[in-house]
């Protein structure tokens, strides 16, 4: 066990967290005693490396199969958790598989069977159903956010994708939300259930109301972003139409901000949160999908543009801030003549100074053409940037490399330059094509 113990300290380091929280704890000491455990705890508490730290001491190194399921809601969550893995380094492959991208990409990636499977139950079920790698070695099965993964998966396909899985012997669920009814296929009975939200929500959560002099509130919002500043914030509503609309709004106000739904394209998705993690962008118009499990740093606020039908997608919201340790602020604009439901609690009425102009962003998103599997590293991007492209570190913000591509924040005013110093130059031997998004 001493072993593990290193391993592990060594793992959180190259996370650069340096203690376990005590959910963290409790749930992975439950995990290792029990066959069967139910993880329930706030989001942003930390449920991934919970289940991940045990589940890769299941793992045996000989295998040449898929050892452990995780299955997921959302390809941003199989996106994350694939990233979190590869980010601990240590040394088992893993691969997210989901639906909005082509099978022949999974099946490139699965030619090299993963010891960590993670995918969300349509595409899943596709596999298993080809029969692409045998189910048979798999031991180990996490259902993250189970209540929403059976919402996606449905009935059917949940109960299709549990007939594959014979000889799993540990069963992991996780959730947010409290309440949420087991199916019996699952095979949960006897589980060890951890509840995290029983405790008091974080007093670190302020909730505050503005309210609109109209039932349209769009120049309400400009007002509060203006109140807010340039702190990253997601604001929330219930359907496309009206994130649509208000996105348009904000164009002719001149307010730099992304969207995130599910009607968008997985790419334009995953440009969506990659601009609001490097600062491009402090504003995310989101409806609830931004809510669970998307990997998105800490926001100081959230704002619900509409207040959402159910509790449970309000806790949700609200998780996106506050987390942990830190402080945050959830606003809540209230239209004319509009009562919010029940469960929304008390909060503190402000007022706002109407007007202002919001400060554009300092960064802007430049694309690049070539990734992982072209061997390149971070490294090699800070390099051609400093050498060619003649800029100072303070000029170089986030990089995010992907398999395919890499995504770097630069200064606005030196975008357009760079574009023209970079673009269809050699990096790593491979000719790469560098542009704005």
């Amino acid at each position: 066990m001493a072993n593990s113990i290193k391993e592990q300290q060594e793992i959180l380091e190259k996370l650069n967290i340096y203690a376990l929280n005590p959910m963290q704890e409790q749930a992975m000491e439950a995990i290792d005693k029990n066959e069967k455990t139910i993880l329930l705890s706030p989001t942003g508490t930390g449920k991934t490396l919970a289940f991940l730290l045990p589940l890769l001491e299941q793992l045996d190194p000989e295998s040449e199969d898929v050892q452990a399921l995780i299955i997921v809601p959302s390809r941003e969550l199989a996106i994350q958790i694939e990233t979190v893995i590869r980010n601990m380094g240590s040394g088992y492959k893993a691969n997210a598989i989901y639906g909005g991208r082509s099978i022949a990409k999974d099946k490139i990636e699965l030619k090299h069977t993963p010891f960590i499977l993670i995918g969300t139950p349509g595409r899943l079920l596709d596999h298993f159903e080809q029969a692409r790698f045998t189910t048979k070695h798999i031991k180990t099965l996490v259902i993250d956010e189970f209540d929403i993964s059976i919402e996606v998966g449905a009935e059917g396909e949940m109960k299709q994708i549990m007939s594959y899985l014979a000889n799993v012997t540990k069963r992991i669920l996780t959730s947010a939300t409290p309440g949420s009814s087991i199916p019996k296929y699952l095979n949960m009975v006897g589980a060890k259930t951890l509840n995290f939200l029983t405790e008091k929500p974080s007093s670190k959560l302020e909730l505050k109301t503005v309210v609109s002099p109209s039932a349209n509130k769009h120049n309400t919002l400009v007002d509060l972003l203006h109140h807010v500043g340039s702190d990253p914030g997601i604001v929330f509503c219930n359907k496309k139409e009206r994130l649509e609309d208000l996105s348009r709004f904000l164009d002719k106000k001149n307010v730099a901000h992304t969207c995130f739904h599910g009607g968008m394209e997985q790419r334009d998705r995953e440009r969506a949160l990659i601009k609001l993690r490097n600062g491009s962008v402090s504003v995310l118009i989101a409806s609830d999908l931004a809510s669970r499990g998307i990997d998105i740093p800490e926001m100081k606020y959230i704002i619900h543009y509409e207040m959402p039908e159910a509790i449970q997608e309000y806790t949700h919201r609200n998780g996106g801030t506050a987390r942990v340790n830190s402080k945050g602020t959830a606003y809540l604009i209230k239209g004319d003549r509009e009562v919010f439901p029940d469960f929304v609690g008390k909060s503190q009425t402000i007022r706002i100074k109407e007007g202002g102009d919001i400060k554009p962003p300092f960064w802007i998103t430049l694309f690049i053409s070539g990734g992982r599997k072209d061997k390149i590293s971070k490294g090699d991007i800070a390099g051609l940037f400093f050498k060619q492209g003649n800029i100072t570190k303070d000029q170089l913000g986030v990089i995010e490399l992907k398999q395919d591509c890499a995504f770097v924040a630069v200064p606005v005013s030196i975008a357009d330059d760079l574009v023209g110093k970079l673009n269809n130059v050699r990096l790593k031997k491979k000719k790469v094509r560098v542009s704005v998004i």
